[in-house]
C-alpha cells in the first residue's frame, strides 16, 4: 500500500498505471518483494474493462470507483 496500491477486497490490491511501461516498473518492484511462501498474481486490464465490471455489495449493485486508464490487480 505504501507504493500506491489500494485494497480492492481482501487480498486483492489495485494500482492505476498510465501506461504499460509504467506498469512494468511496478511489476518489477512487486517481483523483487515476493514473499517466501504464498502466491502473487498480476493482471493488467484496460480502463474499459474495469468500467464494465459489475460489483455487488450484499444484494445491492454498487458502481465501481472512477475508471482509470489501466489497472494492475494483485
Amino acid at each position: 500500500m505504501s507504493d500506491g496500491f489500494t485494497m480492492f477486497q481482501f487480498s486483492i490490491y489495485v494500482r492505476h498505471c498510465a501506461s504499460m511501461d509504467n506498469a512494468q516498473v511496478h511489476i518489477k518492484r512487486v517481483k523483487s518483494l515476493l514473499p517466501e511462501h504464498g502466491n502473487v498474481g498480476i493482471l493488467c486490464i484496460t480502463d474499459k474493462q474495469f468500467a464494465d465490471m459489475q460489483i455487488f455489495y450484499c444484494k445491492k449493485e454498487v458502481k465501481p470507483i472512477a475508471p482509470y486508464q489501466q489497472l494492475e490487480l494483485f
